[in-house]
């Protein structure tokens, strides 16, 4: 798809006249200029924009009525050479009534003609003192400058350039009703969903606004364009405030300014691709049985660059609030988790291997979540440190005290011995620190640990996280083998913020001071020779920076986008932090890493999903070990 999949859409909020077609017409030609000279590709008008909403008796007036199809034939004529799609309201009379109806227009042409299905009718609206529901009409059309135009709510609008873009229109209470018209639209093929609406503001009213159409576009999986009437239609006792928005699949991108004196074009960048992609794994929307007339537009293919932000660490929520809040829920559900695996297997002990890294660290908190939650006792968890040849002070200080203070058992089994017995057997030289001295060590600790379980009655608990499982680093029949991993779908870049939550929930200021000082330790598994006062081995630097790896990770598995768009949105993200070549560097390191992985992801321990991605092969992902990297890199 061109633009990486993306399409820029917007809503305008213009100042109109009311009951004057041909000074609004003259403003929403001039709005439509400026949104397409800004790459805009998509914009809507509010409802009733060349007449304005509050006309009110007027809209009985033939004047205004053969006015309004004359603006609206004047605004195809004027904006004939705009690369855009502009949707605009105004009343249509057919047969013996009148209708309340969206106009698509596009290079010059009238493309058709929506009617409004739901006619409110309550409190201070009385729209069926002038209009007739459109809901039953489909297979339409009427003539306008006499040209044949489809006339329907049956209508949906194809971008024959922008493969996958196609628009669906409703107007203002058809989004308020049971079932919208917007759902039949989307499982008819609609993947954008314009609302041209005249909602007046209440106190309070905005915030359920946002809800209705957050929820919608979630619903509909859909990007949903919203424009609403500005106060230059405000009338009597009606103050309209101008609300617009536009939604991805139930996120806000943008907004307009409430009750302004000034016309607004406001805008963003919808990921169709992205939308798309989400529709195909779910199967709901087959459009194989499209009762919805198609109707072809093209626009011309241009580049530009999107402007809507790009996250750079999508698994960690940038609002504090929304932060603290996820990270309670992951812990609930790790704990919850381990405790139903506990409690079903007769309620052994836990035994975890710790090393005073992050990774062992939040494992030990979820556990002793997930043991004081079902009111087991603290001393059934056990404790295991396990140094060896790269085992520091820092850590293996910080981990005794830690357990100390929480009042956890804790056993130091050194492995020197072991690992040295090892290297005797099989011939390896102790001092060659290749990957058979590293991986020795890991299956040492692995052996203690699951001896350890087997004499205490109990089960190991996994302390890997999802970035280790998607990178491969982990030692097969290592660290790679636990009975229950409680951390199996926590990314690498999520879990400094659970430990810090958790921090702040049970324990004491000392222990949550140790856990500070583990916060601050590099990345590193201790493997290499060290002097045990100095970090020699930095993860980092051989597999590439956990925040690049984690953004790969998210839009790959989540989303399936291609190299060149993640690169893309990538460079977007980071752009301050790392260059392009480098990102592509680390990008290919990542892909070729996750493939040669999947054989040890095969085989991996049961442990609690707590998000949309994780790489169990029992759960979401499945992958054969054998496949091709190369149209991926």
């Amino acid at each position: 798809m061109k633009n990486y999949g993306f399409i820029k859409a917007g809503f305008a909020v213009p100042q109109l006249s009311i009951g004057n077609p041909d000074s609004n017409a003259a403003k929403i030609i001039q709005l439509i200029r400026q949104a397409s000279s800004s790459g805009i590709k998509i914009i809507v008008f509010p409802e009733l924009s060349i007449t304005s909403y509050t006309s009110q008796d007027l809209f009985g007036n033939v004047s205004l009525l053969e006015n309004s199809i004359k603006a609206l034939i004047s605004i195809a004529e004027n904006t004939k050479f705009e690369n855009i799609l502009s949707v605009v309201g105004l009343p249509v009379m057919w047969g013996n009534s009148l209708y309340n109806c969206a106009a698509a227009v596009c290079r010059g042409e009238i493309l058709g003609l929506v009617p409004k299905s739901y006619i409110p009718n309550y409190k201070e609206f009385y729209e069926s003192r002038w209009f007739t529901s459109g809901k039953d009409i489909k297979g339409c059309s009427i003539t306008i400058g006499g040209k044949e135009v489809p006339f329907g709510t049956d209508i949906l609008l194809r971008d024959t350039t922008y493969a996958g873009i196609t628009v669906g229109i409703e107007i203002c209470e058809d989004l308020w009703v049971p079932n919208p018209p917007s759902s039949t639209l989307a499982t008819c093929g609609a993947v954008i969903i314009c609302n041209l609406s005249a909602s007046n503001g209440l106190v309070g009213k905005n915030d359920y606004r946002k809800s209705l159409i957050s929820s919608q576009s979630a619903r509909t999986v859909s990007g949903y364009i919203y424009a609403s009437s500005g106060i230059s239609e405000s009338t009597t006792d009606a103050v309209f405030d101008g609300a617009g928005f536009i939604y991805e699949n139930g996120i806000p991108l943008c907004e307009s300014e409430l009750y302004s004196f000034e016309d607004q074009i406001v805008h963003s960048d919808i990921d169709i691709e992205r939308l798309l992609l989400d529709r195909t794994r779910t199967g709901t929307f087959d459009t194989r049985h499209n009762d919805c007339r198609i109707i072809d537009y093209a626009l011309e293919e241009v580049f530009t660059d999107i402007e809507r932000p790009v996250d750079p660490h999508p698994f960690v929520p940038s609002n504090e609030s929304d932060l603290k809040k996820r990270c309670i829920e992951i812990i609930t559900i790790q704990s919850r988790g381990l405790a139903a695996r506990i409690k079903s297997i007769g309620s052994p002990k836990a035994v975890i291997g710790l090393s005073g890294g992050l990774d062992s660290t939040l494992a030990l908190l979820v556990t002793i979540k997930a043991f004081t939650d079902i009111g087991k006792p603290l001393s059934d968890i056990i404790g295991v440190t396990m140094p060896g040849f790269g085992t520091t002070g820092m850590t293996l200080n910080a981990v005794t005290e830690l357990c100390s203070e929480l009042g956890i058992g804790l056993e130091n089994i050194g492995i020197k011995d072991i690992s040295e017995l090892m290297f005797e057997k099989i011939g390896q030289e102790p001092a060659v620190h290749d990957i058979t001295y590293e991986n020795v060590q890991a299956r040492a600790r692995t052996y203690i640990l699951m001896s350890m379980a087997n004499k205490h009655g109990g089960i190991v608990i996994g302390t890997g996280d999802l970035s280790e499982i998607a990178l491969g680093w982990s030692t097969y029949n290592g660290d790679h083998i636990s009975m229950y991993n409680v951390n199996s779908s926590i990314p690498k870049t999520l879990v400094k913020f659970l430990i810090k939550q958790l921090s702040t929930m049970d324990f004491s200021k000392k222990a949550a001071e140790i856990l500070e000082r583990i916060l601050g330790f590099p990345i590193t598994p201790e493997l290499l020779p060290s002097d045990g006062k100095n970090f020699v081995q930095d993860t980092e630097e051989k597999i590439g920076p956990y925040e690049l790896n984690d953004f790969f990770l998210y839009y790959f598995v989540r989303f399936g986008f291609s190299a060149e768009k993640i690169v893309y949105l990538c460079v977007k993200a980071f752009r301050d932090r790392y260059s392009e070549t480098d990102i592509k560097r680390h990008y290919d390191n990542f892909i070729k890493r996750f493939f040669a992985s999947q054989w040890k992801r095969d085989c991996v321990p049961g442990g609690p999903k707590v998000g949309s991605i994780d790489l169990s092969p029992r759960s979401s992902w499945r992958m054969s070990t054998e496949s091709c990297m190369n149209i991926f890199r």
